[in-house]
């Protein structure tokens, strides 16, 4: 009687561990968006992040093929932050130069302006 309470008992946890952690197919989507959004603003294989990402969503893949639900979770995740990040680097990095140039623009009215009088 008590190997069998403890068998069904084993059982019952490891069903309770499996429902625990389902496969990530949300997360993977949502971090395959956020590599397509990246991409979408500039981001290429110069952008350390984005490299990154997508290398931790290729990991994430294989973890999902091995049924390592949350590994394949948390490197998603991962991937997701990274890909976010960098299309943040790269709408930074264009907002600067965008500045940039508009004080060089300010610059040479001035001197235009000085110029004139």
């Amino acid at each position: 009687m008590t190997n069998r309470f403890l068998c069904v008992a084993l059982a019952l946890l490891a069903l309770a561990g499996c429902a625990s952690d389902p496969a990530p197919t949300e997360q993977l989507r949502l971090t395959e968006q956020a590599l397509a959004q990246a991409k979408a603003v500039g981001a290429d294989e110069h952008v350390a992040e984005l490299k990154l990402a997508e290398e931790k969503l290729l990991q994430a893949q294989a973890a999902m093929a091995e049924e390592s639900f949350k590994e394949a979770r948390m490197l998603a995740e991962q991937a997701e932050l990274d890909a976010r990040l960098a299309e943040a680097r790269v709408l930074t990095q264009k907002s600067q130069d965008q500045l940039t140039e508009l004080n060089n623009r300010i610059n040479r009215l001035r001197l235009q302006l000085r110029d004139l009088q």
